[in-house]
Parts: structure tokens; sequence; C-alpha cells
């Protein structure tokens, strides 16, 4: 048996990318190829059901990496502006990509698929997007930081060229450092850096709760439909089909995900999660647990915030109950890849979530495309059962050659923070 990798602390994160792959897998496996009677079966409707979830995941734990990538930044002494650059260059680079899927998805299908599936609004396009606000957003919560009087906080005095007193920095509580924004610093004791955390967080969680609150009016009575279809897309998946459509990954309620896995990542590098240790998570996982019965009890009562109500699209309520199953989520990953069989030898969930782009690029057309191995629609269960495994052992192969070619632009979807293995 192999010795665990020095990575296993991060190790949860590739392993729930990889179970956000096979939840992707059987949701567009068994939408592609089911037919007949099985379409209206209980076991498509739990199919559906579990495919609520790999587009959250994805989100979710891009939050988490952006959280922790931007905490190594920032330990490593780049300033605002800097990390700014480079984590809103990372978001940009990804919603490029996601264009360039569209592209040569409407240039395989040349001939019948419509020039609208071009403006499309895929989850490439969400995670590429929510990366770029997710950038801004933690710019403005540092600078803001500074301007509530935290600028030797760890997080707003890099490159402020902000001078610390004298005396402060020989007594050994904060660190100079130079750097390309200018002259800074970096505070030594934990307090301090706990402030700026608390800061971000405070940002990504009203990020994530103004997301989703406003969703529901986004979708209905605030649509902005003065704008251009291709635009007012990306903020309610409108499309050029006059109605928003559930099966598109707008702005709104999709970023909301990202946000809180960026909320949950800030709370994991703090320094009070890093002595609880694993403890963090468990506090996680219960908090998981009683956001889902505080959306179960505000959805039963009586009291509507909305207009239009629509729980399984819009409403905050479901949106709370997938976070608290995502947390949960984590919990278990981290269980499982801690002191569990998770991080021994080869696992396939942790290939897939490392490559996990790669993936999702080419499974696609093997499902839905020109080149699908089944037949659309005219599938029994165990007829698209053999389809998904057959997806499953395939999309392993493009992930292991991938993993053999450290190509920059494949790999942003891996963006992984590289943390030794600690508490």
């Amino acid at each position: 048996m192999a010795d665990k990798p020095s990575s296993s602390r991060l190790a949860y994160i590739d392993w729930l990318r990889g179970l956000a792959c096979v939840l992707m897998f059987q949701t567009h496996c068994y939408d592609a190829w089911l037919g007949g009677g099985a379409r209206s079966s209980k076991f498509f409707m739990r199919s559906q059901i579990l495919g609520t979830f790999p587009a959250p995941l994805f989100l979710f734990l891009a939050g988490i990496s952006f959280a922790l990538v931007t905490d190594k930044l920032v330990r490593k002494g780049l300033s605002a502006n800097q990390i700014a650059k480079t984590t809103i260059r990372r978001g940009a680079e990804i919603l490029a990509l996601g264009l360039l899927f569209r592209v040569q998805e409407f240039a395989i299908a040349w001939g019948w698929a419509p020039w609208s599936d071009l403006f499309r609004v895929d989850i490439l396009n969400s995670i590429g997007i929510a990366m770029m606000l997710m950038g801004l957003t933690c710019w403005a919560a540092r600078i803001a930081s500074h301007h509530l009087g935290r600028a030797r906080s760890g997080w707003a005095g890099e490159g402020t060229h902000s001078t610390p007193p004298l005396q402060s920095v020989a007594q050994g509580r904060l660190r100079p450092y130079v750097s390309h924004g200018g002259t800074g610093v970096l505070a030594r004791n934990p307090s301090a850096q706990g402030d700026g955390h608390s800061v971000l967080i405070t940002f990504a969680l009203l990020a994530s709760a103004a997301i989703a609150l406003l969703t529901p009016l986004l979708w209905t009575t605030w649509r902005p439909s003065f704008l251009p279809w291709p635009i007012e897309s990306y903020i309610n998946g409108v499309h050029n089909l006059n109605q928003p459509q559930p099966w598109l990954f707008p702005i709104f309620p999709w970023a909301a995900f990202a946000f809180a896995g960026l909320a949950f990542g800030f709370l994991l590098a703090s320094e009070s999660a890093r002595k609880l240790g694993a403890r963090a998570f468990l506090i996680g996982g219960a908090a998981g647990v009683s956001l889902i019965y505080v959306a179960r009890f505000l959805d039963s009562s009586h009291f509507q915030l909305y207009p239009v109500y629509d729980f399984w699209h819009t409403s905050p309520n479901f949106f709370l109950v997938r976070v608290g199953f995502l947390l949960l989520f984590v919990l278990a990953a981290y269980a499982w890849c801690r002191w569990g069989l998770g991080p021994y030898g080869f696992s396939p969930l942790i290939q897939l979530g490392r490559t996990s782009l790669i993936v999702y690029w080419v499974h696609i057309e093997f499902v839905y495309g020109r080149f699908h191995i089944l037949q659309q629609h005219s599938q029994s269960v165990a007829g698209a059962s053999a389809g998904l495994l057959i997806i499953f052992l395939s999309m392993l192969a493009p992930s292991i050659l991938r993993s053999k070619w450290k190509g920059r632009p494949v790999a942003l979807l891996s963006w992984r923070p590289g943390f030794s293995r600690s508490g």
C-alpha cells in the first residue's frame, strides 16, 4: 500500500471534483439516452435530483480553491493589486475557454446547431465570471480593510506604501517586505491575520447572500429585458427564448455557490481553523445540517418574500439546502481522504478531479454530440447504465494523458493550492 501523499490535506478537493464529474456523467447520460417509459420513472427523477449537485460542487470548490490560493499569495507578500490581477486573469482565461468550447461545439455540429448556441451561458462561462467577480470582491475587501484601519492586518497593508511604526517592526510584531506594489507589512500575530480573514469572509458571505436573494426577482419582476439577450443571459439565463432557462448557468444564482465556497475557504485558511484542524470540518458539517433545517423551515413558512416563488430554480431556500449538502460532502470527503482509503494507491475520483476540465470537454461529445455512443432517447435503464460505465472508464484515459502533459490551459480548473499537511 502506498504512503499518503504530502498533499493529502487537500486531496479532498480533487476527490470532490471527481465526484462532481461522476454525478455530471450520470446526469448527462441518463438525460441523453433514456427513452420511453424510463424517462418518466422514479429512477430518472432521482437521477435528475442528483443532477442538481455537480454545478454547485464545481463552483463551491472553485471558491474554496480561490480562497486558499489567495491566502497563499497574501502570505507570500503580494499586494492587493497584484493578487487581483492574477486571479481575475485566471477567471478571464476560464471564460475564454468557455467561449472557445462553444465555438468548437458549434463547428462540430455545423449544419444543425443554431447560431445562438455560440452565446449559450454554460458552466465554464459561469466559473470564469465567478472567478473574476471573486477577484474583484477580494480586492475590494482588502481595500476596505485598509480604510477601516486594518492596514497592518496582513491583508490590506501589502503594497499600500503604508509605513508601520519602527518599534512594531523591531519588536517582531510585524515583518516588513518589499513587493512590486511597494513596501508593506505582513502581520505575525494570528489575531491580526484573523481580522483580515473576517473581512474577506464577510464580503464573500454578503456577495453570496445578495446573489441568492436577488435571483427570484431578476428572473421575474426585475428582469433586465432592456439588455440584448446575449448579455441578459449572463444575468438570468434568458438566452433567446424570452424566458430564463433553468438548464443554463447565469450569474444569478450560480455565482452564489462560488462565493459560499470562497467564504468557507477563507474560514479554513484562518488561524482559528488551522488550530482546530479536523474539528473545523466537523463544525462545517454541523453548519450544513443546520442550513438544511433552516431552509426547510423557511420553505414551509406561510410568509412569502417574493411575488413568484420557484423552489427548484430560483429559491434562496433551495440554495441553502444545497450549500448545506455541499458542506456535508466536504466533511465526508475530508474524512475519507484523511482517515479512509481515499489517498492510497490509484483513486479514479482524484484522477478525474485533477483533470476536470478536459473530462468535461471530452465527454460532452460522446454523450450529446455528433459522436454519441448510444442513440438519443432510446435506451432502457440498463442500456443507459452500461453507456454510463463506458463513459466513466473511457474518460480516465484522457485524464491520465492530461496528467502526463502539464499544459497550462487545461490546468486552470484544477488550480490547486500547495499547502503541506497540517492539523
